[in-house]
C-alpha cells in the first residue's frame, strides 16, 4: 500500500480533533506528512558573545548562576528569570509565559538556551532550552496555523518518519540519482526535518527541490502526451504554392528569425498533432506578419481562422492590417466587437456560421454563444497573457480541436516559459526589421522636465509625432502623480495651436478612442497624451519620441512595452523617462531600462524584482506554487529537470521500464486526468 493512502490517524495520538487540525494544513496522509517540509532553518551552532548582533536569533551556551525564578504580572501572564554566566559574563534570560521551564536551570549546571539577542541590555528573550543532544544542530521550522502547533507538528513528523521510514520507495529513477549525486527520497525526507549537520541538509534541499521540479516537469509532460493522443489534430493541408507567392509579394522580406518561425508553425499546422504553439516577439519584431501567414495557409486549407485580442484599439488595427493583405486575394475578413450594433453583430455572426467569412478578428465577443464557426481550424490568440485561462478554452471550443498560436510581446523569461507554459511549443523571433534603430533611452528627474519640453519642441518641427503617457487620468488627492488631464493642458498651453494635442484613456468611449487613434495615425494629432491604453500594439511608424512621467510607478516590461510604440518606422526614436525613484530597486529599474533595449534581458530583470506572479498575474499565468525549489534562484535546478522529463516522455514506452516503475505509479495517482502508458 502507497503511504498516500495511509491516514495520519494511524499514528498513536491521533484522534478525530487532531486529525482535523492536521489537515488543515493540507495534509490528509502519511506521505502528506513526510514531504511536508520546513520553510526554514535556524542555526543551532553555539555563538560567541563578540559574535552576536542585536535582534539576532542565536544559540548561547553557558552555566547556570543563579535560582531561576518566576514573576507573575497582569493576568494570567509572568515571566521566567534566570541569570547565566556565558564567557564570564552574566546574561539575564527571560521566558514569557513558560514557568515549567524553571526545572530545566540547576545552578552550576551547563546550559543552552535559544533566544533574540538584545545587545544594549546584554540579555535573551529565551524561545527554547535546547539539550545536549540538539547542539550544533539544525532546528526546522514549519508552517502552522492556530489549530496546531510546531512541536506537536514535529512529534508527528517523528513518529511517522520512525514507524514507515522503509517504505519510502524513491520516485525518481535511480539512474537519474546517480547521475546528479541525488539523494533518495527516504534519505531527502531525514535530511530535511532532522539534519544532523549543514551538509546533509544542503544536499537534502538540492535533492528536495529537483523531486520538486522534476514530478511538475514530468505532470507537464504527462499532459502533453496525453493531448497527442487524445486530441489528434486538423491536419491543415495548405496550398505551399500560394503561400510562397503571397510571401514573394510582401513590400518587405522576412527575416531569418520570421522565415524560421513560419516554417515551424506550418509545419505544426500540416501534421496530424494538434498544434499548441507560443510565439514570442519583442515589440516591433513582426508578430503580426507571421500570424497572417498562418492564417492565410489555414484558409488555402478549406478552413476559417480566428484572431482574438484583448482591446478593441488593436483588434481594430489587427483588423486593418489582415484585411488590407487580405483583401486582394479575395478573402473575406471580419472584425467582432462587443461596440457594434445588434445589427451589425447578428450580420456577422451569419456569415462566420455560414463559412461567408474566412478570417475573424475581435475581441472576447468571438466568444459569445452566438457565435459559431462552421469550420474553424486555427486560432490566434494575442497578448495570450491578457486572457483568462477559461476564455482562451472557450474560444478553443468553438471549432473542433483547431490549431492554437497564442501570441505575446511581453518577452516570457526562460524561467516562466518552462513553468507557465511548459505544455507548449515555444517560437521565438530574435530579430527585428531591416532599418530599424535602436531606440535611445533617457531618463530626467522631474526638475529637469524644460530639456524635455525644448527636444519635443525640436522633434516637432522635423514633423515627429509625440506620445506623452502618464499613470492617472485625472488629479488625485491620495497619490501626487502626473496625470493626462493637467499634462494635455501644459503641452496645449507650450504647443497649441501651431501642433494639434490629443488626449486618450480608458473611460473614454470605444468610437472616441477609435477616432483618436485614427487621428493619430494619419498624423492630425502631433502630441498624443495617454495612459497604458496604448501599451500593446498600437503602431504608428511617424511617432518617434515616448515621454513617460513617473516611470518609477511602473514595471520593467510595462516600461519596455510602452517604449516599444515608438521606433517602428525607419527614423531615429527617443524614449525619454521622468522619473523621481525613491529606493534603490526604483532606481535600478531606470539604470536597467537605460542600458539596454532587449525585452528578454529585461524581462530577467523584471522577474527578479518583482516576482512571478507580479509580472504575468499567477490566476492568468497558471503560475505552479513550489513549495521547495524556486524557480528563479534555481532556474538552473529547473532546466535540469525539464531536460530528463523530456527524455523520459520521448518515447511512451520508456515509462514501463522497470527503473520507472515507482514514477509511473505516482504520476497515474498524482495526476488522475493523464495518459495511461499501459
Amino acid at each position: 500500500m502507497s503511504l498516500r493512502d495511509v491516514s495520519v490517524a494511524q499514528l498513536p495520538g491521533v484522534g478525530p480533533k487532531r486529525l482535523e487540525a492536521v489537515k488543515s494544513l493540507g495534509i490528509n496522509s502519511i506521505y502528506d506528512l513526510l514531504f511536508y517540509f520546513p520553510f526554514r532553518y535556524e542555526d543551532m551552532e553555539v555563538k560567541s558573545l563578540d559574535d552576536a548582533i542585536d535582534q539576532e536569533k542565536i544559540l548561547l551556551k553557558g552555566v547556570v548562576a543563579s535560582e531561576p525564578v518566576v514573576v507573575r504580572f497582569g493576568y494570567k501572564k509572568n515571566r521566567l528569570n534566570v541569570r547565566v554566566l556565558v564567557e564570564n559574563e552574566s546574561i539575564m534570560i527571560t521566558f514569557f509565559n513558560q514557568p515549567w521551564l524553571k526545572d530545566k536551570f540547576e545552578t552550576g549546571e551547563d546550559v543552552a538556551v535559544y533566544g533574540k539577542w538584545n545587545e544594549s541590555r546584554r540579555s535573551i528573550t529565551g524561545m527554547k532550552v535546547i539539550g545536549s543532544n540538539e547542539e550544533g544542530s539544525i532546528d526546522s521550522v514549519y508552517s502552522v496555523n492556530k489549530s496546531i502547533h510546531q512541536k506537536t507538528l514535529v512529534n508527528l513528523i517523528k513518529l511517522a518518519f520512525d514507524k514507515y521510514h522503509e517504505q519510502i520507495d524513491s520516485v525518481i529513477p535511480q539512474y537519474i540519482v546517480e547521475k546528479y549525486q541525488l539523494m533518495d527520497d527516504e534519505s531527502i525526507v531525514k535530511g530535511m526535518h532532522f539534519p544532523s549537520n549543514e551538509i546533509e541538509n544542503e544536499s537534502a534541499r538540492r535533492s528536495a527541490k529537483f523531486r520538486e521540479f522534476f514530478l511538475f516537469e514530468c505532470g507537464i509532460q504527462s499532459v502533453k502526451a496525453n493531448d497527442e493522443q487524445q486530441n489528434v489534430g486538423l491536419v491543415e493541408a495548405y496550398d505551399e504554392k500560394y503561400i510562397a507567392k503571397f510571401n514573394e509579394s510582401l513590400p518587405f522580406k522576412l527575416t531569418n528569425s520570421q522565415s524560421k518561425v513560419v516554417n515551424e508553425i506550418l509545419a505544426d499546422m500540416k501534421s496530424s498533432h494538434h498544434m499548441n504553439r507560443l510565439l514570442q516577439g519583442d515589440v516591433g519584431s513582426g508578430k503580426t506578419i507571421v500570424a497572417v501567414i498562418a492564417m492565410l495557409a489555414s484558409v488555402t486549407a478549406g478552413f476559417q481562422t480566428a484572431i482574438m485580442a484583448p482591446t478593441e484599439i488593436l483588434a481594430q488595427q489587427h483588423f486593418e492590417k489582415i484585411s488590407s493583405l487580405l483583401e486582394k486575394l479575395q478573402i473575406r475578413t471580419a472584425i467582432l466587437t462587443g461596440s457594434q450594433t445588434k445589427r451589425e453583430h447578428d450580420t456577422i455572426v451569419e456569415n462566420i456560421r455560414e463559412g461567408k467569412t474566412n478570417v475573424i478578428v475581435g475581441t472576447h465577443a468571438l466568444i459569445q454563444d452566438s457565435v459559431d464557426f462552421k469550420n474553424l481550424g486555427l486560432i490566434v490568440i494575442d497578448e495570450q497573457h491578457r486572457f483568462g485561462v477559461n476564455q482562451r478554452k472557450a474560444l478553443r471550443e468553438k471549432g473542433n480541436n483547431p490549431d492554437v498560436l497564442a501570441m505575446t510581446a511581453t518577452p516570457i523569461p526562460r524561467t516562466l516559459a518552462i513553468t507557465a507554459y511548459g505544455d507548449m511549443e515555444v517560437s521565438r523571433i530574435d530579430e527585428l526589421p531591416a532599418g530599424r534603430k535602436k531606440i535611445e533611452t533617457y531618463w530626467i528627474r522631474s526638475q529637469k522636465v524644460e530639456q524635455m519640453y525644448k527636444f519635443v519642441s525640436k522633434q516637432l518641427a522635423n514633423k515627429a509625432q509625440v506620445y506623452v503617457v502618464t499613470p492617472l487620468i485625472s488629479e488625485s488627492e491620495k497619490i501626487d502623480l502626473k496625470n493626462a488631464e493637467l499634462i494635455y493642458d501644459k503641452f496645449n498651453e507650450l504647443y497649441a495651436p501651431k501642433y494639434n494635442i490629443g488626449i486618450l484613456h480608458g473611460k473614454m468611449a470605444n468610437d472616441e478612442k477609435e477616432d483618436i487613434m485614427n487621428k493619430f495615425s494619419h498624423q492630425k494629432i502631433d502630441v498624443l497624451v495617454s495612459t497604458t491604453v496604448i501599451e500593446v500594439g498600437v503602431d504608428v511608424p511617424n511617432a518617434t519620441v515616448m515621454v513617460i512621467y513617473d516611470a518609477n510607478r511602473f514595471g520593467l516590461s510595462q516600461l519596455h512595452q510602452l517604449r516599444g510604440r515608438v521606433g517602428r518606422g525607419e527614423k531615429q526614436s527617443y524614449c525619454i523617462l521622468i522619473a523621481d525613484p525613491k529606493n534603490d530597486v526604483a532606481l535600478e529599474r531606470m539604470k536597467i531600462l537605460t542600458s539596454t533595449n532587449d525585452g528578454f534581458v529585461l524581462a530577467e530583470e523584471d522577474l527578479k524584482m518583482r516576482g512571478s506572479g507580479d509580472l504575468l498575474g499567477s490566476k492568468q499565468s497558471g503560475l505552479p506554487d513550489f513549495k521547495v525549489g524556486n524557480p528563479i534562484a534555481d532556474f538552473n535546478i529547473l532546466q535540469t529537470a525539464q531536460i530528463e522529463a523530456e527524455q523520459i516522455f520521448k518515447d511512451p514506452q520508456v515509462m514501463n521500464k522497470p527503473e520507472n516503475k515507482v514514477l509511473k505509479l505516482f504520476l497515474n495517482d498524482e495526476f488522475e486526468q493523464l495518459n495511461n502508458f499501459d
